[in-house]
């Protein structure tokens, strides 16, 4: 007998179990004879047959084979490949069930790493949960067995696999329509086997296609891709190496750009970018969020603010329009020297970038000696750590993070309340990817 659930006596591959809860990746979580069980599409409160996929030492992992007791939350998913196609986790949870979940893990993460809980919860922000995927890649595959090329996230049950899908609801609409007609273009190419990864990007008014060659392309199949890039509106870039490989194919010089208005009038920025950069990957949230972003740091006409992990400056831009002075901070040089042209092209004179990895010590800079009012991170997964081991300086009287990983933005809310001073006034998570685990968030620390 299960130590909390009680074991079907039917096939011996399959087992009925209680979900109790959901994990960080959104699969439902049962425990049986003691142990763990991550069950994919089962949903907490659910009652399932579930099947064995792998077993370990510690945990095992298994599938939905039946529904017995839906969980009232329980929405039959818009895309026919969920299930198969591991580009979504969550399309079988309502929106606010998602969001609800979402922010259990944001709390959870605070309460059990950090140990701290803000003072107030933010309302969730969340925007149009479909088509809103601007940014991506695409696995491509030709497989024999099919008989075609297969264009697509990979698959849920096996990674190794790329999913057999022919449209995609989450990605823009541009592109999201078109991934069956994208599988043909290159079944017909020459180098159809080694074309290892499609890359999209889009700006408000151009989608780029980054097609990604382990060997030069025939004028054959350039040929083709212009072509294919003239009937649906794609920009076609090719990849023969490293980022620094990638070049236009059609037409000649490609415009990626999307405009950010976060109090409107006045703080009208455009961002130009190359098609790797790194942007948000949802642009109607990354208008709200830096519209919250700005009502929490509350810029004002005096005040000078260091903004780390800045990137193309999609922080950076917006708050020099209402300060007095800025600085960006980036590891990248591709990025900071696009987010200088971005700060003249815009007519902002008030905004420094500067290099530097932030991963390493960077004390003794120019930058991290000076007096700042207030600070702005927007770390990666791995969070800003290694910065707040000698920042904020005593003068910083408030901090704005925002985070794509809970348990670093955790951790880091522990340094500053317990190191530095700082009292977590509010936080709340944010939909950055409907219909997936990833737990998108922003918090504001004060004196």
């Amino acid at each position: 007998m299960s130590r909390s659930n009680s074991r079907s006596r039917a096939p011996a591959a399959e087992l009925e179990a209680d979900i109790t809860d959901l994990s960080h990746d959104g699969r439902g979580v049962a425990r049986i004879d003691g142990k763990a069980v991550f069950v994919a599409g089962a949903l907490e409160g659910e009652r399932v047959r579930l099947r064995m996929r792998k077993r370990h030492r510690h945990f095992d992992e298994a599938e939905v084979a039946e529904v017995l007791s839906p969980s009232p939350h329980r929405v039959e998913p818009k895309c026919p490949h969920f299930g198969q196609c591991g580009g979504c986790s969550l399309q079988h949870l309502d929106a606010a069930a998602q969001i609800g979940a979402k922010q259990r893990v944001l709390a959870d993460n605070f309460a059990r790493i950090g140990k701290v809980e803000p003072a107030q919860w933010l309302p969730p922000l969340a925007d149009e949960p479909w088509g809103y995927r601007r940014k991506g890649r695409l696995s491509v595959r030709a497989v024999a067995k099919k008989g075609r090329v297969l264009v697509g996230f990979r698959e849920e049950a096996n990674p190794r696999y790329v999913a057999d899908i022919r449209h995609c609801d989450v990605v823009h609409p541009a592109l999201g329509t078109k991934i069956e007609l994208l599988g043909e273009m290159v079944g017909t190419l020459d180098a159809a086997a080694d074309i290892a990864q499609i890359e999209f990007a889009a700006g408000d008014d151009t989608m780029a296609l980054v097609f990604r060659h382990l060997q030069p392309l025939s004028e054959r199949d350039r040929e083709a891709l212009v072509a294919f890039g003239k009937a649906h509106g794609f920009a076609i870039y090719l990849q023969p190496g490293g980022v620094s490989s990638v070049h236009p194919l059609w037409p000649e010089a490609p415009r990626l750009a999307f405009k950010l208005s976060p109090g409107g009038g006045a703080d009208d920025v455009e961002l130009e970018f190359q098609p790797l950069d790194f942007v948000q990957v949802n642009a109607g949230m990354n208008r709200r969020m830096m519209a919250r972003a700005m009502e929490l740091l509350d810029p004002q006409p005096t005040d000078r603010v260091l903004d780390l992990f800045c990137g193309l400056g999609n922080f950076t831009l917006p708050i020099a329009r209402r300060v007095a002075e800025v600085a960006g901070v980036e590891g990248e040089h591709g990025l900071v020297a696009r987010a200088g042209e971005n700060a003249r092209r815009n007519g902002i004179v008030n905004a420094s970038f500067h290099v530097a990895n932030l991963f390493e010590e960077q004390r003794g800079t120019d930058w991290a000696r000076q007096p700042w009012d207030k600070l702005l991170l927007d770390p990666p997964r791995a969070g800003a750590d290694h910065v707040l081991a000698y920042l904020p300086h005593k003068a910083t009287q408030r901090i704005v993070y925002v985070s794509c990983h809970p348990a670093s933005l955790a951790r880091d809310a522990g340094i500053l309340v317990n190191q530095h001073g700082f009292r977590l006034s509010a936080a709340g998570v944010m939909d950055m990817f409907p219909h997936t685990a990833h737990v998108e968030s922003i918090a504001v620390f004060e004196r």
